[in-house]
């Protein structure tokens, strides 16, 4: 979405009523001269405003002065000798002053008085001033005393500042941007405090101010909006006297209230947008600078408005929940003696939930510790009443029982699921999945990872499975989910099941009570079972889930030993005779006796792990399963014959590891997901499979005896996933590949592609479409090779016992691959046709013990992973222009890589450049030393001191505590502002930055980096380096850099330079020193201070070279050794304006993001613009 600065976005909002608007002292001119200039304007064509016959009586005077003044084209200003001395004169001047930064026009008239009185302010504009400063000294003090009374807010704010950082530099990002923040996250994380906070930090920094705490529930108190909008006014206007007869008028009040001054507001807990609408109006009525913060669970409640950024605050560290709980439960930041390990237990179950640390922080403070202990184990099965009752917020605010529905399957079922089997399953018990997941996204309820996980706050879910227990507390048959195994157990064991249950969750192996459990599995079995609890099967293939596919739910447990299985019998199937509304049915180890025509006929999903039989008996009622996995299960073959399955979309039968063959499929019409996965006794796979038109993911990963790949899975059309690694016997050819057009993963890991063809001619499946792309023909039978399909986005190639000799030679055909990965094989250098994947993202090189030499990689958009290559000795790659390549090289020989940056002792580099630095006596370093970390796979190295050259920017990282002498400007603090001076006509060609900080934790977690904006010119470059030093522990470290700008930084440019680290990095102090490209005659000049500093010459390159034309844009943010652990000061999303380092222009422009100092560089480009005539 393209943003708009301010100005731009208010301006654009007012049409133009008027041609003039007359600004005039009316004591002196009204009757004269302001008269008759009224009266020509209007005879000559222009509709001019002027105050005494333009506002009608009863309105807001200011409120009508400021809208007309922008809906003005042009403003006239006739100053006479007693216009200074109004102040409503002065203010109106201040707001065309204001508009005049967006092309509004203003023309001065002098009336009666000489230009130099106004322009000097003597004479009566220096009385007119002199008068007004003495009013209001009193008034300024009285204000300061009585200034507006802070919030209330909670001691000890553990974590908060971090977390306020980012939105506290965008509130004092001056007056000319105006924006929304919204906060978002789970109920109890701490989203009114912070806004509290922030609140109290910056109100007096506006002329107005507002903090309406609790909309959403006053909201919907009877004429609870009216009191909002009447407390907002009275906030804004500073007075009592607001009255209001509905909220239609309170919203035109505001309107007018808030469009002429700059103002903050914070708005807590909303969560509809008519609350935005009857307290904010239209956006566009916002005053240039006015900054609105806005609490929600709703991520996309500000979805209606163009302009905005959200926050969504993260959970506490661990280290930061002790320290909370500390404070809550024994006064100190801090657990007592004895209470360390409970401690980290209680803050383990609040998962970082501020709410949840302060409640049972405070519960459990005087406590003995078995009362913590026993308080612990309650909590497993019964939550806290005030931690729920918070958190149940959004789940009551769902619009409907469909989502509510909804909510609680998925917490009692698919959390850790992949997104799209969830969908699947539950849209085929009557919901509609897709919206509904949607609709929790956006009330916080639940999120999605990166791998395309459903996942969901513990204590949320938790809070979910309570809503389910009230159902009926004691009698667990009555509720509509059982999800706790001791119920099910009990509710099947006594047949006390009722119609009322639609899922039901048993694992034996997670019984609470041993009894139970010895009951089922006897002592030996149980202790057997007991070794792979809590070992969660989520397949990982080097992709993510949603490619694979490759779990249906998350909290499985594989045993490990798969022969035993005599489970004796526990349960009989008329315990599941009552509940003919039965969907969803999650069973492990369990043992069922009786005929199977009893089961449950209404099932849509089936999980029963560890089935026990060698096959699914006939009787047994599948007909409207959408899902059926048997993983671990006993099975020798699935089912006799054929069955039509026509609703079956999922069929998972990984670790069956007697399973012999594959069902026939030719009656499962709406198959989409086979898995197969380490079924080590199958052998072939059954010919029908090519009639699974719908089939989109295949997995027979490390089914070692698998001989045999039938045809007709080459008919696959839709097919995108398939995995064949780990299954070296594979016998049959693939004719056909190229014809699989949907394509997009293949995996052969494992597999030896360079031996020779078998001379009986007959041929390993992965060998046969392979083997033709080898660069060296093998004698062999005449064989008709097929082609890899265009469509594939993943290969994988990894120890495939891949030679120099030995790589296909047609991979650079596949123009869509993105990732490749050749780890763990042979070759000692890359072959050419790397050079022609021109959209490769990722490549992976690890592990490969002869390769020495990496080149010919071509410009990679994401990852380089080439660790643990012993004999690796150069690197030279191309680095993309996209926002982030990252190269990984653990544990290789400090390899030199090309193009990225180059080390060096300082006591080898040249003595100008060890100037240019600002370092003088190399002799007084001694020995000194620096831990240098390298995003590079995070090595850790400690060296003597280097010299980094990167991006054609000079470093050094040395140890020290205090900034050199010779440094022109300094300054306390993580920043520094300066005007570039004169001096002697000097050309200004670059900067030395020196700045001193502390590193208080892990390097790996914080590393330095530096922006240094020119706003004059518009121009930002920001360096986040490939390696920064630290010293020795408890040691400052001084980094050192050098900069050579050319003719992008002259005299009277106005420049910032900022220097920003992480939460464990402190910046203490910056310091700048000016270097100029021609000898002066005099090699110092004198500072602010009267000390003689030292001129340097400019030498090195430009870290911008000249290549920029004059048809670019003028605003521009330059990325050096920009990488993916750089972390700006704000994240801005798509929906905000430019970050508050840009600087804004008047007028239209592009903003274009760009990286230019060399070939490697990377970054984006984008432009924000609006036409103001529109």
């Amino acid at each position: 979405m393209s943003a708009v600065t301010s100005q731009e976005a208010s301006s654009s909002a007012f049409p133009c009523s008027y041609h003039v608007f007359l600004s005039f002292r009316g004591k002196d001119t009204r009757k004269t001269f302001t008269d008759h200039l009224y009266t020509a304007l209007g005879e000559a064509g222009f509709h001019t405003f002027k105050d005494d016959d333009g506002i009608r009586k009863g309105e807001d005077i200011k409120s009508e002065i400021a809208k007309a003044i922008r809906e003005s084209r042009i403003s006239i200003i006739v100053f006479s000798k007693n216009y200074a001395s109004s102040t409503w004169c002065l203010e109106e001047l201040v707001m065309i002053l204001k508009h005049k930064t967006l092309g509004h026009i203003v023309l001065p008239v002098f009336y009666d008085v000489d230009p130099s009185e106004v322009r000097k302010q003597i004479g009566s504009f220096e009385e007119a001033f002199t008068r007004h400063e003495e009013k209001l000294k009193s008034e300024t003090v009285v204000g300061d005393k009585l200034s507006r009374t802070t919030l209330n807010i909670a001691p000890n704010l553990v974590g908060i500042h971090s977390r306020v950082k980012n939105i506290q530099l965008w509130l004092e990002d001056g007056p000319s941007n105006v924006g929304i923040v919204a906060i978002c996250g789970m109920g109890g994380i701490g989203k009114t405090t912070i806004a509290k906070l922030l609140y109290d930090l910056n109100f007096l920094r506006f002329e107005g101010s507002s903090f309406l705490e609790n909309v959403r529930v006053t909201s919907q108190q009877q004429d609870g909006l009216l009191r909002l909008q009447k407390k907002f006014l009275s906030d804004i206007l500073k007075t009592t006297k607001v009255k209001l007869n509905s909220i239609a008028e309170g919203t035109a009040m505001i309107i007018k209230a808030i469009c002429c001054k700059k103002v903050f507001i914070v708005l807590d807990d909303v969560d509809k947008l008519d609350q935005l609408d009857a307290l904010l109006g239209v956006r566009g009525w916002l005053f240039p600078g006015s900054k609105i913060i806005i609490t929600t669970r709703r991520e996309r409640l500000l979805g209606a408005y163009e302009f905005y950024k959200v926050h969504r605050l993260e959970n506490l560290s661990d280290d930061e929940s002790l320290e909370l709980f500390s404070w809550h439960a024994f006064g100190k930041c801090c657990p007592n003696n004895g209470y360390g390990e409970v401690s980290k237990r209680v803050v383990s179950y609040c998962g970082g939930i501020p709410l949840a640390i302060k409640v049972l922080g405070s519960s459990l403070s005087g406590n003995c510790l078995n009362v913590w202990k026993s308080q612990l184990d309650k909590l497993k099965a019964i939550p806290d009443s005030q931690i729920v009752e918070k958190l149940r917020i959004s789940y009551d605010s769902l619009q409907d029982d469909h989502d509510k529905r909804l909510f609680l399957n998925l917490a009692c079922f698919f959390v850790g699921s992949d997104k799209d089997s969830t969908i699947s399953i539950l849209d085929g018990c009557g919901f509609y999945t897709v919206v509904g997941i949607q609709n929790l996204v956006d009330r916080c309820l639940i999120s999605i990872d990166e791998s395309n996980t459903l996942v969901m706050h513990h204590l949320l879910q938790q809070m979910g499975r309570e809503i389910v227990r009230q159902e009926s507390p004691k009698e667990p048959g009555n509720r509509s989910i059982l999800w706790n195994h001791e119920d099910a157990f009990n509710v099947l064991r006594e047949h006390t099941g009722t119609s009322e249950i639609e899922g039901l969750k048993l694992d034996m192996c997670l019984l609470k009570d041993e009894a139970y459990a010895c009951s089922v599995f006897g002592d030996n079995r149980k202790r057997r079972y007991e070794e792979f609890l809590g070992k969660p099967l989520l397949s990982n293939l080097g992709g993510s889930l949603k490619r694979y596919g490759f779990t249906i739910f998350s909290s499985h447990l594989e045993p490990t030993d798969p022969e035993n299985s005599n489970i004796p019998v526990a349960l009989e199937v008329d315990a599941f005779a009552r509940m003919n509304k039965l969907k969803l049915l999650q069973l492990n180890r369990v043992h069922i006796s009786g005929p199977y025509k009893k089961f449950p006929k209404r099932l849509r999903w089936l999980c029963w792990r560890g089935f026990p039989l060698k096959s699914i008996p006939g009787d047994f009622p599948l007909e409207s399963l959408v899902a059926l996995d048997m993983q671990y299960s006993r099975l020798k073959y699935v089912w006799a014959g054929t069955k039509f399955l026509r609703l079956l979309k999922i069929l998972d039968l990984s670790h069956s590891y007697d399973l012999e063959k594959t069902p026939d499929f030719s009656e499962l019409p709406n198959l989409e997901r086979l898995l197969l996965k380490n079924c080590t006794s199958l052998v072939e796979v059954h010919k029908s499979i090519g009639r699974l038109e719908r089939l989109v993911l295949l997995n027979l990963e490390d089914c070692k005896n698998l001989r045999n790949l039938p045809r007709s899975i080459c008919m696959l059309k839709n097919l995108e996933t398939l995995v064949i690694s780990g299954c070296p016997n594979l016998y049959g050819l693939l004719t056909n590949m190229g014809n699989m057009e949907s394509l997009t993963m293949l995996k052969v890991d494992g597999i030896a592609l360079n031996q020779s063809l078998p001379t009986n001619g007959q041929v390993n499946a992965v060998q046969s479409f392979i083997w033709p792309w080898r660069l060296k023909p093998i004698e062999s039978p005449e064989i008709s090779w097929p082609s890899l399909p265009w469509s594939l986005v993943q290969l994988s190639l990894g120890n495939c016992n891949l030679s120099d000799d030995d790589f296909p030679i047609e991979l650079s055909n596949l123009c869509s691959l993105k990732e490749l990965n050749l780890s763990n094989n042979q070759f000692r250098s890359l072959p050419d046709f790397i050079r022609g994947l021109t959209k490769l993202e990722s490549l992976s090189i690890e592990s490969c013990p002869r390769l020495r030499k990496l080149d010919g990689v071509p410009p990679l958009h994401g990852y380089l992973f080439f660790g643990a290559n012993r004999l690796l000795e150069e690197v030279t790659c191309q680095v993309s222009h996209r926002p982030t390549t990252t190269c990984h090289l653990d544990a290789c020989n400090h390899p030199e890589t090309m193009t990225l940056f180059k080390l060096e002792s300082i006591e080898s580099v040249e003595a100008e450049i060890v100037n240019n630095l600002g370092l003088s006596n190399l002799q007084s370093m001694g020995n000194l030393t620096v831990k240098l970390t390298s995003w590079f796979g995070m090595l850790q190295r400690r060296f003597p001191v280097q010299v980094c050259y990167e991006e054609h920017i000079i470093c050094a990282y040395i140890p020290g505590s205090k900034i050199p002498p010779w440094f022109n400007f300094k300054n306390l603090g993580s920043s520094i502002d300066f005007i570039v001076p004169s001096y002697l006509n000097l050309r200004i060609g670059g900067l030395n930055v020196c700045s001193v900080y502390e590193h208080s934790g892990d390097p790996k977690r914080d590393e330095p980096h530096t922006i240094i904006s020119n706003r004059t010119k518009g121009l930002v470059w920001s360096h986040c380096p490939h390696v920064f030093g630290t010293a020795e522990d408890g040691e400052d470290t001084m980094w050192l850099s050098y900069w050579k700008f050319g003719n992008r930084l002259e005299v009277g440019n106005e420049v910032r330079i900022s220097v920003y680290g992480g939460e464990f990095l402190n910046v203490k102090e910056v310091g700048v020193r000016l270097l100029y490209e021609e000898e002066p005659e005099e090699m110092c000049f004198h500072s602010a201070y009267g000390d003689k500093i030292p001129l340097q010459l400019c030498q090195f390159g430009n870290i911008v070279p000249g290549i920029v034309s004059a048809h670019q844009p003028s605003t521009k943010l330059y990325l050096l050794g920009f990488h993916e652990n750089c972390k700006f000061p704000c994240k801005y999303c798509q929906h905000l304006y430019p970050p508050p380092w840009i600087p804004a222009t008047p007028y239209d422009y592009d903003y274009t993001v760009e990286c230019l100092a060399s070939n490697q560089m990377m970054g984006w480009s984008f432009y924000v613009s609006q036409d103001l005539g529109r």
